[in-house]
């Protein structure tokens, strides 16, 4: 992992000259919300869309004037004029899609979570080590201005040494037949559509935890509806994590410090806001400049950063961290029994 050998660009060319060539895999609400972003990078070219249906590719194409739609993932990954590739299929398929892409010699920004498991984790990062290729976790948190600037303090010692993590993702999905948020063979579950953001936020903060405890209430169908996470560290830090689709929360998040606290109010994973509580010290509120878009932005510009720069991964969304992030969730599987077919 690091940087590409000396001659070595993704995608067959070299970008640093030039607009990075985009491609899309998948059609869906998140594809669609990237690409609507991409369209405000400066230097970004979305140059195809691939999907298993050559008549949803086109409609894509022609909702946002993309010049190339492809009605299989093999021919977008062949397609020589990308560069990169953006994975948005459901997570159940981001192995198959983002190995194809790589064995086409393109750069892949696969949406979160990276895999189903840690097993599927290492062998994306295998074959992109083994082409020199770049490959990025979609996590937008780990981007997100606001959330560095956060890190940022919490590192310079601004509230003390960091003690404790508090974050809770809940969103409350109605139960509709067919949904693959309740399907196993989908990945279905709260834990890794909306727990992988409070697991993340507790690693950015106080790393790969020592010991996991974890409780999750399963529906008919083994999949988790709610599950709630303690997250221990040897030197006595503590993280509290929690995610449901039963109901809906404000999605706030707090670290706390030897010395204070920073305080997220709402939508810790891309927030607006957050208020540094200091001991003895009035609350200082740090406000994010005017977001562009749907936020999605910061990562795409990450990714193109890292492109021009020959780099095979980011610094600010390191592999190692994906890696430990899917090993602690699949250590939570395991401890409240959800299983998904094939492991």
């Amino acid at each position: 992992m690091g940087t590409f050998p000396s001659g070595v660009a993704t995608g067959g060319t070299h970008v640093h000259d030039r607009s990075v060539r985009w491609g899309v895999l998948a059609t869906g609400p998140m594809a669609a919300a990237f690409t609507e972003d991409l369209r405000t990078v400066p230097g970004a070219d979305v140059v195809a869309v691939g999907s298993r249906s050559r008549q949803t590719a086109q409609a894509f194409a022609e909702r946002f004037s993309i010049p190339r739609a492809y009605g299989s993932w093999q021919d977008l990954a062949d397609d020589p004029d990308v560069d990169v590739v953006y994975v948005a299929t459901p997570h159940a398929h981001h192995l198959a899609a983002a190995t194809l892409c790589l064995e086409g010699g393109k750069a892949v920004l696969c949406e979160k979570p990276f895999a189903l498991n840690r097993s599927q984790t290492e062998s994306m990062i295998a074959t992109a080590e083994s082409r020199s290729l770049f490959l990025m976790e979609g996590m937008w948190t780990f981007v997100n201005p606001l959330v560095r600037r956060a890190r940022e303090m919490t590192g310079d010692g601004l509230i003390g040494e960091v003690t404790s993590v508090h974050a809770d993702f809940s969103a409350r999905v109605p139960v509709v037949p067919g949904s693959r948020l309740r399907d196993p063979a989908a990945g279905g579950g709260a834990l890794l559509d909306l727990g992988t953001y409070p697991v993340s936020f507790a690693h950015l903060f106080l790393g790969a935890p020592d010991h996991v405890s974890a409780w999750a209430h399963l529906n008919d169908d083994g999949v988790d509806e709610s599950t709630a996470m303690v997250l221990g560290y040897d030197n006595g830090a503590v993280a509290v994590l929690s995610c449901s689709l039963a109901f809906s929360s404000a999605t706030g998040a707090v670290v706390y410090g030897t010395e204070g606290r920073i305080e997220f109010p709402a939508d810790f994973y891309h927030p607006r806001s957050f208020v540094v509580h200091r001991d003895g010290r009035a609350p200082q509120v740090v406000e994010a400049e005017p977001r562009v878009g749907n936020g999605y932005g910061h990562q795409a510009l990450e990714v193109m950063n890292c492109l021009r720069e020959k780099r095979t991964e980011s610094a600010l969304v390191p592999l190692r961290g994906s890696l430990d992030v899917m090993t602690t969730l699949d250590r939570v599987r395991a401890l409240v029994g959800v299983r998904y077919p094939g492991e």
